[in-house]
């Protein structure tokens, strides 16, 4: 209906005025407590809006880098077990050369002994190797030097850590014997004498304290991976947190303004049908 096809007493215009503009607030009002915010768009308040959606976006960001994080440490963690893993296989190899060294001592002992002892020396080596396939996770393992990951810590990708991987075979780590460790197989003849099984020995210390070195370095991307995760998992709280706090309502602020535009409705109501009284007094006159 056009303004002014209908006249209203001055009285009446104000009070419908007053009732639609109580009918306005009430709508905002039960949207906020439906809604549980009270920016729901950039009409509410632009800044607000505008700000808690940056932080909201930065927050899904931080949480998908939470995953990689997450793969990240389980492929350490395999490669920490392999590690573990090796490390038990060579002090195994250390007790076959320590039966090599009782085996030459004993004047008793035949040639099969000795064949006996390389033959499972031999298989503990390729079980090294062994060791080394098993290890992937998502077909990646830091037991192969080729192997380059780099993790994000930030939604720029500015702020990241790059762990690299080495060789943890056999014939990486320097071990004598195996036929699959590039070294050749270890025979009876390379522990004829206490100065052979001297040599293989100093091998496998070798080999250890390759293995120490590099579980150290694992162990410390580990420490570096679990920090940042930890932080990244207080950051996207924190920023879900100040988003909260500039859109989310009082809900008891809320009812209360409800409860009070319920009753100046109510009152406005009967405002204006006391303005109308003067109006109806006319059919009185008929």
């Amino acid at each position: 209906m056009a303004i002014g096809e209908v006249s209203l007493t001055g009285a009446m215009r104000a009070n419908l005025v007053s009732l639609q503009q109580t009918a306005q607030l009430m709508g905002q009002t039960q949207e906020r407590l439906a809604t549980g915010r009270k920016v729901n768009s950039a009409l509410d308040n632009p800044a607000n809006f505008f700000a808690a959606r940056e932080h909201t976006q930065r927050a899904n960001l931080l949480n998908g880098l939470k995953d990689n994080i997450s793969e990240a440490i389980q492929t350490v963690k395999a490669a920490d077990k392999a590690v573990t893993a090796i490390t038990k296989l060579i002090e195994g190899l250390r007790g076959q050369l320590a039966q090599a060294r009782t085996a030459l001592g004993d004047a008793t002992s035949s040639g099969d002994l000795l064949n006996g002892i390389t033959s499972g020396y031999n298989q503990m080596v390729n079980q090294i190797n062994n060791l080394v396939t098993d290890s992937t996770y998502k077909g990646l393992t830091f037991l192969v030097s080729a192997t380059t990951l780099t993790v994000n810590f930030n939604e720029t990708s500015t702020t990241q850590l790059i762990m690299s991987g080495f060789d943890g075979s056999a014939g990486g780590l320097g071990i004598s014997g195996g036929s699959a460790s590039g070294l050749g197989t270890l025979a009876s003849a390379d522990i004829a004498t206490n100065n052979d099984i001297d040599g293989v020995e100093a091998s496998l210390n070798a080999a250890l304290a390759t293995l120490r070195r590099e579980s150290g370095t694992l162990a410390n991307n580990l420490t570096i991976l679990s920090v940042r995760q930890s932080f990244i998992t207080d950051m996207v709280n924190t920023l879900t947190e100040g988003a909260d706090k500039l859109t989310l309502a009082d809900t008891n602020e809320e009812g209360a303004n409800m409860l009070m535009l319920q009753t100046r409705q109510a009152l406005g109501t009967t405002s204006l049908s006391l303005a109308s009284q003067a109006a109806q007094s006319v059919l009185r006159l008929f």
